[in-house]
């Protein structure tokens, strides 16, 4: 009875794993059964026999996604402490992730909030929850930078510009293949970093 256990849960992980290259490319909405079938060796009936539905297996390929974005940029992040230093490494991490290491199209992310903003349902509830969830994270790295910290809306607006730098990336980099993309995300985030209000130094 363990072998099979195992070895269902390596089949699913290797459906998943197609599915988010194929949705990487196309989008979720367009990964069929006939591709993951083909590509895992199983029947149809055989891919869902992992998955309730479609929708289950979107919220799969996108758990395993965050599972590989907070390997790659928030894990090792947290060995670095709070400050400029561990947000520069946030940032740089997640530039690879966009450009790279995200998958052969680009950000899952940004593509599934494009895919599914005007879609009601359980992968935009999901997506609304996960954007929330990060920027409330990135919020509170902003507020270490500064003694006393920045006020909520100060960290609101410095989320969104960093985020935004991170999309601007994305369209410089992978669309117009501007080999200039990096540097100028970078001196964007330099530049926010900068203005922000400094510890006021002791008399």
């Amino acid at each position: 009875m363990v072998p099979e256990m195992k070895k269902g849960a390596a089949t699913r992980a290797k459906i998943v794993e197609e599915a988010g290259r194929l949705a990487s490319v196309r989008g979720l909405g367009a990964v069929s059964l006939n591709d993951l079938a083909e590509a895992v060796g199983l029947s149809k009936s055989g891919v869902f026999k992992h998955f309730d539905d479609k929708e289950a297996l979107h919220l799969a390929v996108l758990d395993a996604a965050v599972e590989r974005f907070l390997a790659l940029v928030w894990t090792p992040a947290l060995k670095i402490d709070a400050g400029r230093e561990r947000l520069a490494f946030v940032f740089d991490r997640w530039l690879d992730w966009v450009e790279t290491e995200g998958g052969p199209g680009g950000c899952p992310f940004q593509q599934a909030s494009i895919e599914f903003d005007d879609q009601p349902g359980k992968v935009r509830d999901y997506m609304q929850n996960l954007h929330r969830r990060w920027g409330a994270t990135l919020a509170g790295e902003m507020a270490a930078l500064t003694h006393p910290p920045l006020s909520p809306d100060r960290c609101a607006q410095a989320v969104f510009d960093m985020k935004s730098y991170i999309k601007g990336f994305g369209e410089q980099r992978r669309l117009l293949d501007d080999a200039r993309a990096r540097a100028m995300a970078r001196a964007a985030f330099d530049s926010l970093l900068s203005r922000l209000p400094r510890e006021p130094v002791a008399a």
